[in-house]
């Protein structure tokens, strides 16, 4: 096993945990941006701006990731544009998240009655303070589940960073592992990280699930 200690694997690998938090992070809270300005154009008027939208979203969600991460890395750099690859995958995972993200927004808010919108309208709300006090506060509740999951999704999906040359936790392990020839100590270990950030985001989704709940 070289002259790495099993100590020194998981050592390792905890450095670069930080660097899939802070990928996970920052395309979550990136994507949740995005997502929610595509939501409100796709359920806007005039209808075109929902089309161009859904052409959108049918891109990142018929396409691999990995597809995605390699056309955003060397993509640039056909431009002109020299980017690292922390920047490379924080702008695709943000793009990639957002298109998901508005997509299962938009299907709670779809999910509202119509009457709701109704019922708002005959207070002469306009559409934009239907949404802000009446729709998107029903349709939050909705959305906890399926965003949580989409979030620990991410984080899961922050692994193919590695591709790119990005060195977080799995290409961390990979290159212990090439150090190490001990590949089921190292890629256990970088198992058990990943089901460690995950299950926690679980349970507090289901938490959260639970305290929204509306009680009849």
């Amino acid at each position: 096993m070289s002259n790495f200690s099993t100590w020194d694997v998981i050592r390792n690998l905890l450095a670069a945990l930080p660097w899939t938090l802070a990928l996970s992070a920052i395309a979550f809270a990136g994507g949740t941006a995005v997502g929610l300005l595509l939501l409100v154009l796709r359920i806007a008027r005039p209808r075109s701006l929902g089309r161009v939208v859904g052409w959108y979203v049918q891109l990142f969600q018929g396409t691999p990731l990995l597809m995605q991460l390699f056309l955003t890395y060397f993509g640039l750099a056909l431009f002109g544009i020299e980017t690292s690859p922390l920047v490379a995958a924080t702008i695709c995972l943000t793009l990639y998240a957002s298109a998901f993200l508005s997509e299962t927004w938009r299907g709670c808010v779809e999910s509202i009655p119509k009457g709701q919108w109704e019922a708002s309208a005959s207070l002469a709300l306009g559409f934009y303070e239907q949404l802000r006090y009446v729709i998107l506060p029903q349709a939050l509740r909705l959305s906890i589940p399926p965003t949580v999951g989409l979030l620990v999704q991410i984080v899961k999906d922050t692994s193919l960073a590695s591709v790119i040359g990005f060195v977080e936790l799995t290409r961390s392990g990979q290159i212990i592992a090439n150090v190490t020839y001990e590949p089921f100590l190292v890629y256990g270990v970088v198992a058990l990280l990943y089901f460690a950030l995950c299950f926690p985001c679980s349970l507090w989704g289901r938490w959260l699930e639970k305290k929204t709940r509306i009680q009849y």
